[in-house]
Formats: C-alpha cells, structure tokens, sequence
C-alpha cells in the first residue's frame, strides 16, 4: 500500500497498544515503524541492481514476518534499556511495536503486486488483489482516527477514535474479500462455458475501489481479459482474447530474469514483440495494452532471441484517462 496508509495504520496499532500516557509518542514511533519496511528500495538502489531484481527484492527480506518480529523485539529490548516510558509498560510496547512493524506486510499482501511474507522461503510471493494499492475508503478512517487522536492526547476520545477507524477499516478488507469471491465465482462460471475453468486467474481490484475488478485468466497462446462492475454489470462474464509470443517466453525460460519474473507474478505477464526487441509485462498491474512494468529481456538475433541485459520500459502512459475511463466504467456497462 502507500506510505501515507502504512504510515497511518503503523500509527494506530501503536497508539492503541500503549497507555494513554504515551499515546501520542507511540502516533510518532508508530509512523515511523510502519514506513520502515518500505526502505528497503534505498540499498536497492544504492547497489544499483537491475530492474528484475529491484522490482522482486522489494517487499523481500524487509516484509518477512519471521524477520520483523525478530526485528521487532531487539528494538524493543534497546528501547526499554534507553526509555523509561518504554520500561513502565514492556508488554504494551512490545505489541505496538511487532503490530506496528508486522501490519505493513500483511495488509500489503492484500494487494496484487506480491509481498514475501515467509523470506527466506523460496515460495512465490503472496498476492491478494482485493484491494488496489491507494484506497482512500481504507486510508481516510484511519487518518481523521490518528489527527484526533494527537489532539486528543491521552484522553479517552483518541482511543475510541483509533480502535472505530481500525475496525472500520478491517470490515473494508472483509468486504473486498468478498466481493474478489463474488467476481471469482462470476468468472468461474463463464470460464467454465468455455472449457476454461481449469485455467490460471487472478481477480484484481480497479484503481481506487472495490467496486470494479479485472479478471487475467492465462491460455496456451496467450491470455483473457475481462471486467466485472457490481453496479453495473448483469449476466455472464465476457473476455477478450490477447495473443503474447508465449514461444519466446518459453526459449527463454531458464534465463535468469525471466525465471525470476515468473516466479514473482506467478506466470502472470505476457510478451510482446517491440521491433527486435522481446517486451514482458505483468499483466497483474495495469490494463491492456497499458501495464506498470515491462521490461526488455531479449533481442531477436540471426533468427534466434538472445538475451540482453534487462530494461525497464516505462510504464502507465495515460493514467489520468485510464482512472478516468475505471469511474466511468464503474456506473455503466459497455452494452
């Protein structure tokens, strides 16, 4: 999720976890713990990694919970040895801090980009989907909860405040759970029409909401697209068919970067063909023909693909008019 949620959240297991006293340093500790995690891209880039390998580093090591409860205990066994406020309540820092650190990764494995929650486990990285990495009908609770709980101070309101938003915001997970559940089931069922049901897929929130939600479902040449607004849609699901040079992707699977991008997207991505260039995007993030990560793994050469240093190739060229075309797609149904 974004920094501002994470940010927020981290703010609020704290704030609720410590006496009232403390309440507002643990709002300050708490922010700060639940950004933690995502510093991790700071020695990416400070080794100058490749894209693959920043891209399948990042929420690694530093969103392992074996990793951030051991974390989490030796800083708080230095800040019970330095902070006073810290040894009056051990067992309540204690948990703001783990809660605090440990609500990062788990809520972003609720989101499709992929979360290593088991490093250093070789598993593939876990991926939710039922909810878009900004939703602000998640974050906006928990950040009027966190302003009035630091005014508030150790007052009684701020804890209301803080566990309402928190609840709040677990029922919103709830819901998006099952409304991914309720897509999927749509899905199946026409899937199932086409000999398809066996097929990988993957059911991914829009941007922004719960509300709309795109359906990638992978096929021997290629893979389907298809949308599913619960306001405006009625009847079985539709698909488009997208061709990707799955032959390419196949000579070329034992390539490093391409292994490790079918490994992070759980052979989720297409390839395309730029010129000479081979073009393999994550079909998780993103819309066709728009995606947030393409990367240039291969060249064409004397009539065979050679691999070639990898590239990020942009992103998202039109954002602005693809949150447009998802508010308008919400309300109304293509026909």
């Amino acid at each position: 999720m974004d920094s501002l949620t994470q940010i927020v959240l981290g703010a609020s297991v704290a704030a609720v976890a410590v006496p009232a006293r403390d309440r507002r340093v643990a709002l300050v500790a708490g922010a700060v713990l639940g950004t933690l995690p995502d510093l991790d891209g700071l020695p990416l880039a400070w080794m100058g990694v490749d894209a693959v390998t920043n891209v399948t580093w990042h929420r690694g090591p530093s969103h392992s919970l074996p990793v951030l409860l051991v974390a989490g205990w030796l800083m708080w066994l230095l800040a019970r040895r330095w902070s006073a406020r810290v040894r009056e309540a051990p067992r309540g820092w204690l948990v703001a801090i783990w809660l605090a650190l440990i609500t990062h990764p788990l809520l972003d494995a609720f989101t499709v980009y992929g979360t290593q929650l088991w490093w250093p486990s070789p598993t593939p990285p876990v991926m939710g989907g039922s909810v878009f990495i900004i939703d602000p009908l998640y974050t906006l609770p928990l950040l009027i909860a966190v302003i009035v709980a630091a005014v508030a101070g150790p007052r009684p309101r701020g804890r209301r405040w803080l566990s309402g938003a928190l609840v709040l915001s677990s029922l919103y997970l709830g819901w998006s759970l099952v409304a991914q559940q309720w897509v999927d089931r749509i899905a199946a069922r026409a899937l199932a029409a086409q000999g398809l049901q066996d097929a990988p897929r993957v059911v991914v929130a829009s941007p922004l909401n719960t509300l709309l939600w795109r359906v990638v479902v992978m096929t021997p040449d290629g893979f389907l697209e298809g949308e599913r607004s619960l306001v405006a849609d009625s009847g079985p699901m539709r698909f488009t068919h997208h061709a990707s040079e799955v032959q390419a992707l196949e000579a070329l699977s034992q390539e490093r970067a391409v292994a490790r991008l079918r490994w992070f997207t759980h052979g989720f991505m297409k390839a395309a063909r730029d010129g000479d260039d081979l073009i393999v995007s994550d079909l998780r993030m993103g819309a066709e023909p728009d995606y947030s990560f393409n990367y240039r793994v291969a060249r064409w050469d004397d009539g065979t693909w050679r691999p070639v240093p990898v590239a990020l190739q942009g992103g998202i060229r039109n954002a602005r008019g693809m949150l447009g075309r998802t508010w308008q797609r919400i309300w109304a149904s293509p026909g």
